[in-house]
Order: structure tokens, then sequence, then C-alpha cells
């Protein structure tokens, strides 16, 4: 009789339940789809006596984690702690060195310490598993490394944070600022009482960091990556963006360039007939190129406890099923070394956003500043006369280097006419 496969889950919050009841009440189908029972017999947790939903009396418990991965009882290690470092990382070493196999959400810790990991796991012939770690119950990560993997990929971009998505569709569909539809978000629990790591672009770029390593077989260095977040977007810049045609959404963006690689995670206009213009609210969508596919894209909800168990169970399965695809596509040996583009080195065209006093001369003294760096206007709008107050203009520029596009922001903020620092948006084609 084949023997059950012996998960320990690290991590009993919204998601470690999740996986502890999808293990349950999918156990059948399960079974049949892997060819044997799954069977948790340990967890960790702050909270012993917390409901969650699922009956744990007789299963193991441990409150130190580290201890949990000695267990003999135990075959793989489903790690939903969270964190780059910490007990997370620790747990992970401590089972790579028993010999178990691990599952993980963690995308923090996959992008810092990723590589490592999989040097470690692929040494002591363990499985390194985490497509639960990017754009929850999407199989981005499976697909990309295995239905993907006769294609050499030039181009990864992605809407990888449903609360900045919903807050963004928000805003577009009732005309609302930031501050109040973040506020709402967080009420609905789209969005945590601390949301920095969402609204600031960390999440996503930890994500993105994830994509390029398993896209590009590259070691990358998360710290190099140019991160963004959506703070600085306005009411009036997405009923602008919707009258020059586009949708603001914060990307993550990866290229393979002749020189090295281009990782960018910022707000973006995309133009509004581009599928990915179409992914709203909380969901996540990743566009992938590949030179024999040419461009796929996958949608689907990005996080919550339902799509993030289902990715950390299909892990389990292909570990219950002997598949032990190396976990960055390539053998860690393999994984190459290239250099991470600054943003100085974007080449593109550009929204900005000015509020000027409305005299003679300041639209002569912003071209002529534009003329200065050999940028050049491809639209320009300014709504109405209102001689001697602030009045909105926006501009559009042709493509550009950015390193030109940063000196002409910084020669328009020196205007006398000028009230406040330019607003600037990056314009990507799909």
């Amino acid at each position: 009789m084949i023997p059950p496969v012996r998960v320990a889950v690290a991590g009993l919050g919204t998601v470690g339940a999740g996986v502890l009841k999808l293990l349950r009440d999918q156990s059948e189908a399960l079974s049949q789809r892997s060819g044997r029972r799954f069977v948790v017999t340990a967890v960790s947790a702050r909270e012993k006596a917390k409901d969650r939903g699922v009956d744990l009396s007789a299963v193991r418990w441990y409150r130190d984690a580290v201890a949990m991965a000695a267990d003999p009882d135990v075959d793989v290690v489903v790690e939903l702690i969270g964190g780059s470092d910490g007990p997370a990382k620790d747990l992970c070493e401590a089972a790579i060195a028993n010999g178990r196999h691990i599952v993980t959400a963690n995308k923090a810790l996959i992008a810092h310490h990723g590589a490592e990991l999989a040097r470690k796991a692929d040494e002591a012939g363990v499985a390194l598993a985490f497509e639960a770690a990017v754009a929850g119950g999407i199989p981005v990560l499976k697909g990309i490394r295995e239905g993907l993997a006769a294609n050499k990929f030039s181009t990864v971009v992605g809407i990888l944070n449903g609360t900045c998505n919903y807050i963004l569709s928000e805003m577009r569909d009732t005309g609302r600022e930031f501050a109040e539809v973040l506020a709402e978000a967080q009420k609905l629990g789209y969005a945590e009482a601390d949301p920095s790591f969402d609204i600031d672009g960390v999440d996503a770029a930890h994500k993105l960091a994830i994509l390029a390593a398993l896209a590009f077989n590259a070691q990358v260095d998360f710290d190099a990556v140019h991160v963004e977040g959506i703070r600085n977007v306005s009411a009036i810049d997405i009923a602008y963006a919707d009258e020059l045609g586009f949708r603001i959404k914060l990307l993550g963006l990866a290229r393979r360039q002749p020189s090295g690689l281009d990782l960018r995670v910022h707000p973006c206009m995309v133009p509004a007939a581009a599928p990915i213009a179409s992914v709203e609210g909380v969901f996540n969508a990743v566009v992938t190129e590949g030179d024999f596919v040419d461009r796929v894209m996958m949608v689907g909800r990005g996080a919550g406890a339902g799509p993030t168990a289902s990715a950390v169970v299909a892990d389990l399965v292909d570990i219950a099923r002997g598949c032990r695809a190396p976990a960055f596509g390539v053998s860690t040996s393999s994984l190459s070394v290239l250099p991470t583009l600054p943003v100085e080195r974007r080449h593109g065209a550009y929204y900005v956003r000015l509020m000027v006093v409305d005299r003679p001369g300041v639209i002569a003294d912003i071209t002529a500043t534009m003329r200065d760096q050999n940028v050049s206007v491809e639209s320009f709008l300014q709504r109405g006369r209102s001689p001697g107050d602030a009045v909105p203009v926006v501009i559009t520029t042709h493509e550009t280097d950015e390193d030109a596009m940063m000196r002409v922001l910084d020669g328009i903020a020196a205007l006398d006419a000028v009230l406040e620092p330019p607003h600037v948006i990056r314009i990507e084609p799909f």
C-alpha cells in the first residue's frame, strides 16, 4: 500500500486554515489525482486555543516551528509564517537539513533568499515549491516553468497586487480620491491595517523578482528592482487618463535587454484597448511574451484563503506524484548572473500633469525646457482660461530617455509659475 504524504503546516492564519480545510474537504479528489492520501500530522502557530474551523485534536502541536521540521512523522513542511527572514527562513533551512520537502507561499522569502534555498534543496534532494507566492490561484509559475518551457522569454508584465488594482479601479469608477478608497478597502478586508507593503509596491516587487528569476533563469538582485507605489496617483490623473485613452495600473515589468534585466514596479498608463487594462478589482494578471508562443495572458484571483490554498495544495500534489521540477526551471548552478539596469535607462513616453499660474509665456517656458532636452510633445491639454489663477496642464511626450525626462521635470519644477512638483506617469505600450 502506498504510504500517505505526511504534511506539517506552520502558520495557521487565513491561508493556513484554508489549506487545512481544502485538504479535508477535497481529500478524495486529491487522493485520486495524486495517487496518495494527504495526512496533516503536525502544525505550528502562536495561539493553540484559537478556533480555525478544523479539528486539530489529533495533530501534534508545536510552538517552535523549527523543531517541527525535525518531526520524523513529517514528509513535507508547508511554511505560511511570512517574512523574508527570521522564523520562516529558519524553518525552511531546518526542513531542508532534515530532508523534508518545502511548500511556501512566502514571496518575500523567495524574492530575497530563493536561489540560496533552492541550491540547498537541490543538494539535499528535496523539493522547494512556491506556486502560491505569486498571483494566488493563477498557476503562473507552473505555466512559465512547465507549460511554456519551450520558449525563451523576452517580457513578463503583471498586475501583481490586488489591493492596488482594487483601489485604482474604484477611483476610476467613482471619481473618489486615493485616501478615501484606501480606507474603504481596509474596511472590506482588501487592504491591511498597515497597507504600506501593498500600496508602496513592495509586495508586487517581490512577486516580480520571482517571475523574472523563473522566466529568465537568472539570479535577481531584489534591492536593484525599481519600486514605486500608487500613493501619488490622484483622481484627476485617472480622469485625464480616460480622456487620453488610457487606464492607470500598477504594473510589475520585467524585460530581458541585451545589457541586462529591466525590472520595474510603478504606476503605468496602458492603452484602454489592451487586454490587461480590462483587469479590474482584486484580480491579478500576468502577461508573458515567448519566442514561439508569442503573448500569453493569465488572469485570476491573486489572494485570499481559497485561491492561495489552492496553489499550496497544487504543489503538494506535485510532490505526491514525484514531480520535482527545478524551483527556477533550471538547476541552481545554471542560473545566470545578469545586471539589473537602472531605471534611468528606460526609453518610452510619459504623461506629465502640472499645476501652473495661468499667465502669458508659461507654456512657452515649459516647451522651451522640453526642447532643451530634446523631448517632444505628443499631446497637450489645458481646460479654459483663468488669468492669474492656478490651472492644470497635461502633456504627453513622444518616446525619450528617462534621464532626459527627469532633467525636463527638474527644469519645469524650477519655473516660478509652476506651483507644485510635476506629476509623472510612464506610458507603457501593449
